[in-house]
């Protein structure tokens, strides 16, 4: 007889909608004002709940941040998976994965370098900063089989191919040098590191 899971109960349903109203309020505040310049006290206010409330599910400024940013992280990451399945080429491919998660990260970009530094050296236990980073190793897990499809590269090198393509990434959107870059200038000396590590 197949498993069938159980509806949640008041108490979980209660807790779920106190984090629905909480991401929605730091979704909201943050794309408007950026994150440093909204307090954890506006949040609260705009969720409607208590500060003290608040930090139960976020313990910082910079978790509420990683909360809000984690989910579109995942959805970006998402598209470029779906993306790169259709192309044959090893460098376009790593680029469709590559692509959505700079167009994610640049929609505000001081907020975008925020989550960068958060995921870097964010406290590692707390749950958020811990959903981030396995968002990172997915990225890096589609990079690899993105480089070991058709023999291109053993397991062991697409990996740590991957690690570095996900580096330059990350290093590329976080570089105060490169905060005034459109979008398309950014893509584009991504796509040229990338091009070099993979001699394609």
């Amino acid at each position: 007889m197949p498993a069938t899971s159980q509806p949640l109960g008041r108490r979980e349903r209660n807790k779920q909608e106190k984090l629905d109203r909480i991401t929605a309020a730091a979704t909201e505040l943050f794309a408007e004002h950026g994150v440093d310049d909204v307090t954890t006290q506006q949040i609260a206010d705009k969720a409607d709940i208590g500060t003290g409330t608040l930090f139960l599910y976020a313990k910082t400024k910079g978790e509420l941040l990683l909360l809000v940013q984690n989910a579109h992280y995942a959805e970006a990451l998402e598209r470029g998976r779906a993306d790169a399945e259709s192309i044959r080429d090893t460098l376009g491919a790593v680029m469709a994965v590559v692509r959505p998660i700079v167009e994610c990260n640049r929609i505000q970009i001081d907020n975008g370098r925020f989550y960068l530094r958060e995921m870097v050296f964010g406290d590692p236990t707390e749950p958020h900063h811990s959903a981030a980073l396995s968002i990172v190793g997915q990225t890096e897990e589609a990079i690899a089989a993105i480089l070991g499809r058709d023999g291109v590269s053993d397991a062991g090198d697409a990996a740590t191919t991957a690690r570095v393509v996900s580096a330059i990434m990350f290093v590329s959107m976080a570089a105060s040098v490169n905060a005034g870059l459109e979008l398309e200038a950014l893509v584009q000396d991504i796509k040229t590191q990338v091009s070099l590590l993979l001699n394609r």
